[in-house]
Protein backbone atom coordinates (compact mmCIF):
# COMPACT_ATOMS: atom_id res chain seq x y z
CA UNK A 1 0.00 0.00 0.00
CA UNK A 2 1.48 3.43 -0.90
CA UNK A 3 2.55 5.73 1.91
CA UNK A 4 1.37 8.94 0.24
CA UNK A 5 1.07 11.94 2.54
CA UNK A 6 -1.04 14.87 1.40
CA UNK A 7 1.10 17.51 3.05
CA UNK A 8 4.84 17.99 3.30
CA UNK A 9 6.21 17.26 6.76
CA UNK A 10 7.03 20.23 8.97
CA UNK A 11 10.47 19.60 10.48
CA UNK A 12 11.12 20.70 14.05
CA UNK A 13 14.46 22.37 14.67
CA UNK A 14 17.09 21.65 15.64
CA UNK A 15 16.97 18.31 13.89
CA UNK A 16 19.59 15.68 13.13
CA UNK A 17 20.33 13.98 9.79
CA UNK A 18 21.89 10.58 9.14
CA UNK A 19 23.13 9.47 5.73
CA UNK A 20 23.98 5.82 5.21
CA UNK A 21 25.24 6.28 1.63
CA UNK A 22 26.46 2.79 0.64
CA UNK A 23 28.56 2.15 3.73
CA UNK A 24 25.97 -0.41 4.81
CA UNK A 25 23.20 -2.37 3.13
CA UNK A 26 20.50 -4.95 3.81
CA UNK A 27 19.79 -5.84 7.44
CA UNK A 28 22.49 -3.49 8.71
CA UNK A 29 20.57 -0.50 7.33
CA UNK A 30 17.49 -1.57 9.28
CA UNK A 31 19.59 -2.07 12.42
CA UNK A 32 20.90 1.50 12.23
CA UNK A 33 17.47 2.87 11.33
CA UNK A 34 15.93 1.21 14.38
CA UNK A 35 18.66 2.72 16.57
CA UNK A 36 18.00 6.16 15.08
CA UNK A 37 14.26 5.69 15.54
CA UNK A 38 14.74 4.79 19.21
CA UNK A 39 16.98 7.82 19.77
CA UNK A 40 14.53 10.12 17.98
CA UNK A 41 11.84 9.00 20.43
CA UNK A 42 14.13 9.02 23.47
CA UNK A 43 15.34 12.58 22.90
CA UNK A 44 12.21 13.91 21.13
CA UNK A 45 14.24 15.10 18.14
CA UNK A 46 13.27 14.96 14.47
CA UNK A 47 15.71 12.71 12.62
CA UNK A 48 16.14 12.65 8.86
CA UNK A 49 17.35 9.29 7.55
CA UNK A 50 18.79 9.29 4.02
CA UNK A 51 19.23 5.83 2.56
CA UNK A 52 19.37 4.14 -0.86
CA UNK A 53 16.07 3.75 -2.68
CA UNK A 54 16.09 -0.04 -2.32
CA UNK A 55 15.98 0.29 1.49
CA UNK A 56 13.29 2.97 1.83
CA UNK A 57 10.12 0.88 2.10
CA UNK A 58 11.51 -1.48 4.74
CA UNK A 59 12.77 1.44 6.83
CA UNK A 60 9.43 3.21 6.65
CA UNK A 61 7.49 0.06 7.50
CA UNK A 62 9.60 -0.67 10.58
CA UNK A 63 10.12 2.77 12.15
CA UNK A 64 7.79 5.37 13.61
CA UNK A 65 9.74 8.59 14.05
CA UNK A 66 12.18 8.90 11.15
CA UNK A 67 11.74 11.26 8.21
CA UNK A 68 13.08 9.12 5.38
CA UNK A 69 14.63 10.77 2.33
CA UNK A 70 15.86 9.33 -0.94
CA UNK A 71 19.44 10.22 -1.98
CA UNK A 72 18.46 11.06 -5.57
CA UNK A 73 15.64 10.87 -8.09
CA UNK A 74 15.18 11.39 -11.80
CA UNK A 75 12.51 13.68 -13.22
CA UNK A 76 10.70 11.29 -15.56
CA UNK A 77 6.99 10.52 -15.24
CA UNK A 78 5.29 7.11 -15.00
CA UNK A 79 5.83 5.15 -18.19
CA UNK A 80 9.02 4.40 -20.05
CA UNK A 81 12.42 4.83 -18.40
CA UNK A 82 14.22 1.59 -17.62
CA UNK A 83 16.45 1.93 -14.52
CA UNK A 84 15.53 5.56 -13.84
CA UNK A 85 14.33 6.43 -10.33
CA UNK A 86 10.70 7.52 -10.55
CA UNK A 87 9.62 10.24 -8.07
CA UNK A 88 6.15 8.75 -7.65
CA UNK A 89 7.69 5.37 -6.80
CA UNK A 90 9.86 6.91 -4.10
CA UNK A 91 6.91 8.61 -2.53
CA UNK A 92 4.80 5.45 -2.74
CA UNK A 93 7.61 3.60 -0.93
CA UNK A 94 7.42 6.14 1.89
CA UNK A 95 10.12 8.68 1.09
CA UNK A 96 9.15 12.12 2.34
CA UNK A 97 11.85 13.95 0.45
CA UNK A 98 14.90 13.79 -1.76
CA UNK A 99 18.51 14.96 -1.76
CA UNK A 100 19.73 17.05 -4.67
CA UNK A 101 23.29 17.90 -5.74
CA UNK A 102 25.30 15.93 -3.20
CA UNK A 103 28.97 16.13 -4.16
CA UNK A 104 28.96 12.37 -4.77
CA UNK A 105 26.00 12.80 -7.15
CA UNK A 106 26.44 16.32 -8.54
CA UNK A 107 23.77 17.95 -10.67
CA UNK A 108 23.65 20.93 -13.01
CA UNK A 109 21.52 23.91 -12.04
CA UNK A 110 18.84 22.95 -14.63
CA UNK A 111 18.78 19.42 -13.17
CA UNK A 112 18.46 20.79 -9.66
CA UNK A 113 15.57 23.04 -10.68
CA UNK A 114 13.79 20.22 -12.54
CA UNK A 115 14.14 17.91 -9.54
CA UNK A 116 12.88 20.56 -7.12
CA UNK A 117 9.90 21.20 -9.41
CA UNK A 118 9.03 17.48 -9.49
CA UNK A 119 9.42 17.23 -5.72
CA UNK A 120 7.04 20.14 -5.26
CA UNK A 121 4.44 18.41 -7.44
CA UNK A 122 4.47 15.54 -4.95
CA UNK A 123 4.80 17.62 -1.76
CA UNK A 124 8.22 16.12 -1.08
CA UNK A 125 10.93 17.82 0.96
CA UNK A 126 14.02 18.98 -0.91
CA UNK A 127 17.38 18.61 0.83
CA UNK A 128 19.95 20.47 -1.29
CA UNK A 129 23.72 20.35 -0.96
CA UNK A 130 26.26 22.96 -2.02
CA UNK A 131 30.04 22.84 -2.19
CA UNK A 132 30.69 26.56 -1.75
CA UNK A 133 28.88 29.61 -0.43
CA UNK A 134 28.52 30.89 -3.99
CA UNK A 135 26.84 27.65 -5.02
CA UNK A 136 24.66 27.73 -1.90
CA UNK A 137 23.46 31.23 -2.84
CA UNK A 138 22.63 30.08 -6.38
CA UNK A 139 20.69 27.04 -5.15
CA UNK A 140 18.94 29.10 -2.47
CA UNK A 141 17.28 31.06 -5.29
CA UNK A 142 15.43 27.82 -6.14
CA UNK A 143 14.03 27.73 -2.56
CA UNK A 144 14.75 24.18 -1.34
CA UNK A 145 13.44 23.27 2.11
CA UNK A 146 16.93 22.52 3.44
CA UNK A 147 20.37 23.66 2.32
CA UNK A 148 23.51 21.89 3.46
CA UNK A 149 26.62 23.86 2.48
CA UNK A 150 29.61 21.54 2.88
CA UNK A 151 33.02 21.78 1.23
CA UNK A 152 33.55 18.53 -0.68
CA UNK A 153 37.09 18.10 0.66
CA UNK A 154 35.64 17.58 4.15
CA UNK A 155 33.13 14.90 3.16
CA UNK A 156 33.48 11.15 3.36
CA UNK A 157 35.82 10.62 6.27
CA UNK A 158 38.74 12.41 4.61
CA UNK A 159 40.21 13.40 7.94
CA UNK A 160 40.39 17.04 6.86
CA UNK A 161 38.32 18.24 9.79
CA UNK A 162 35.00 20.09 9.85
CA UNK A 163 33.77 23.36 8.38
CA UNK A 164 35.27 26.32 10.21
CA UNK A 165 32.93 28.64 12.05
CA UNK A 166 33.51 31.54 9.66
CA UNK A 167 32.20 29.36 6.81
CA UNK A 168 29.27 28.23 8.95
CA UNK A 169 28.26 31.75 9.95
CA UNK A 170 28.68 33.22 6.48
CA UNK A 171 26.71 30.42 4.81
CA UNK A 172 23.82 30.85 7.26
CA UNK A 173 23.78 34.62 6.75
CA UNK A 174 23.90 34.43 2.95
CA UNK A 175 21.24 31.72 2.62
CA UNK A 176 18.87 33.39 5.09
CA UNK A 177 19.24 36.71 3.24
CA UNK A 178 17.65 35.04 0.22
CA UNK A 179 14.93 32.96 1.90
CA UNK A 180 14.76 33.11 5.71
CA UNK A 181 12.65 29.94 5.87
CA UNK A 182 15.31 27.68 4.28
CA UNK A 183 16.67 25.40 7.01
CA UNK A 184 20.47 25.50 7.06
CA UNK A 185 22.35 22.37 8.12
CA UNK A 186 26.03 21.70 8.71
CA UNK A 187 27.33 18.17 8.25
CA UNK A 188 30.78 18.18 6.63
CA UNK A 189 33.31 16.16 8.61
CA UNK A 190 31.28 15.77 11.82
CA UNK A 191 32.57 12.85 13.90
CA UNK A 192 31.23 13.41 17.43
CA UNK A 193 28.40 14.85 19.46
CA UNK A 194 30.31 17.93 20.61
CA UNK A 195 30.66 19.10 17.01
CA UNK A 196 26.92 18.60 16.54
CA UNK A 197 26.27 20.73 19.62
CA UNK A 198 28.73 23.45 18.59
CA UNK A 199 27.31 23.87 15.08
CA UNK A 200 23.73 24.13 16.33
CA UNK A 201 24.68 26.60 19.06
CA UNK A 202 26.46 28.68 16.39
CA UNK A 203 23.18 29.09 14.51
CA UNK A 204 22.74 26.02 12.32
CA UNK A 205 19.26 24.57 12.47
CA UNK A 206 20.62 21.05 12.16
CA UNK A 207 23.70 18.89 11.98
CA UNK A 208 24.25 15.60 10.25
CA UNK A 209 26.71 12.80 9.65
CA UNK A 210 27.38 9.88 7.34
CA UNK A 211 30.97 8.62 7.55
CA UNK A 212 31.25 10.04 11.08
CA UNK A 213 28.68 7.45 12.13
CA UNK A 214 29.33 4.67 9.65
CA UNK A 215 33.09 4.59 10.35
CA UNK A 216 32.78 5.04 14.12
CA UNK A 217 34.08 2.30 16.41
CA UNK A 218 30.49 1.85 17.64
CA UNK A 219 28.04 3.32 15.10
CA UNK A 220 24.97 2.59 17.24
CA UNK A 221 26.48 4.42 20.21
CA UNK A 222 27.49 7.31 17.93
CA UNK A 223 23.91 7.65 16.63
CA UNK A 224 22.73 8.02 20.23
CA UNK A 225 25.56 10.44 21.09
CA UNK A 226 24.86 12.76 18.17
CA UNK A 227 21.09 12.84 18.64
CA UNK A 228 21.59 13.39 22.38
CA UNK A 229 23.83 16.35 21.52
CA UNK A 230 21.05 17.76 19.33
CA UNK A 231 18.68 17.52 22.30
CA UNK A 232 21.23 19.22 24.56
CA UNK A 233 21.63 22.05 22.06
CA UNK A 234 17.85 22.43 21.74
CA UNK A 235 17.51 22.71 25.52
CA UNK A 236 20.38 25.18 25.85
CA UNK A 237 18.99 27.35 23.05
CA UNK A 238 15.68 27.55 24.94
CA UNK A 239 17.51 28.57 28.10
CA UNK A 240 19.47 31.20 26.18
CA UNK A 241 16.27 32.61 24.66
CA UNK A 242 14.70 32.77 28.10
CA UNK A 243 17.67 34.65 29.53
CA UNK A 244 17.61 37.20 26.71
CA UNK A 245 13.93 38.08 27.25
Amino acid sequence: MPYYKDMKRQIRTPYFEIGTKNYIYGDKVLEYALAADAAAEKYDIDVLFITPAVEIRRIVENTKHLIVLAPYMDTLRPGRGMADILPEALKAAGAEGVVVNHCEKPMSVPQIKATIDRARELDMLVFACADTIAEAKAIAQLHPDILNPEPSELIGGTGNGVSDMSFVLESIREIKSIYPDILVEQAAGITNGQQVYDFIMAGSEAAGAASGIMNAADPIAMIDEMIAATRRAADDLKKKEGQEK
